[in-house]
């Protein structure tokens, strides 16, 4: 799946799940990019700005995906060591809601 792709995924995911109230950024394992939300405006808005989030997670982009598809739990990804997580923790548990 390509970058695009992706994004749009996430955007639908996004738009369809309650404002985060804080920001995160997926970056790619291996340099794919970056995936931007940022949710304090009362709604999640998706980019690919790589900028300051309050939480950064590193992942493999295929991981990202199955976490997208449903293959990949965010619980099964977080004790699997697949994410990399930096910053405010309470923020990455946040993403149950999206995912």
């Amino acid at each position: 799946m390509s970058l695009e792709a992706t994004t749009a995924n996430v955007v639908e995911k996004a738009k369809a799940s309650d404002a985060l109230g804080s920001t995160i950024k997926f970056v790619f394992n291996g340099g794919e990019g970056a995936v931007f939300l940022d949710g304090t405006s009362g709604e999640n808005v998706v980019s690919n700005e790589n900028k300051e989030a309050e939480c950064t997670v590193g992942i493999d982009f295929s991981d990202f995906n199955d976490l997208l598809s449903g293959k990949l739990s965010p619980m099964e990804a977080f004790m699997g060591g697949k994410l990399n997580i930096e910053g405010d923790m309470g923020v990455a548990m946040k993403l149950q809601s999206i995912f």
